[in-house]
């Protein structure tokens, strides 16, 4: 078994530890060291999400929140998909017309927004 490493964050210069467990994980699915700290990683991951729309964009999870990623091209960081693709459907429930981040498929109920909300809760 590997044993803890210090490594130092490219944004903040401060050290930080990955263990052991991080290592063989990173090793496991085939990722690089991180180059930031947890903290570092976690602010640049929320500054990520506020632009998401609510929709996950597959370019990365960020350490310690939602998985481990590096399908971004710099590792753990930026790279931004532009806007999503919205296409036209009417609302299942209401009727109303409405877009979704999706293509509709036949014989799937699509919802308007506050259709969703609704049966969600």
């Amino acid at each position: 078994m590997a044993l803890d490493k210090t490594l130092t964050c490219a944004d903040c210069n401060q050290s930080f530890t990955f263990t052991a467990s991080e290592q063989d994980f990173f090793a496991e699915r085939g990722f690089t060291e991180p180059r930031r700290c947890p903290s570092c990683r976690a602010s640049r991951k929320a500054a990520r999400g506020s632009d998401g729309g609510g929709y996950s964009d597959r370019s990365g999870g960020g350490y310690g929140g939602g998985g481990y990623s590096d399908r971004s091209s710099g590792g753990y960081g930026g790279g931004s998909r532009g806007p999503r693709e919205m296409f036209a459907a009417t609302c299942s429930a209401c009727g109303q017309e409405t877009q979704v981040p999706f293509r509709p498929t036949s014989g799937k109920p699509v919802y308007c927004s506050s259709c969703f909300q609704q049966r969600r809760a």
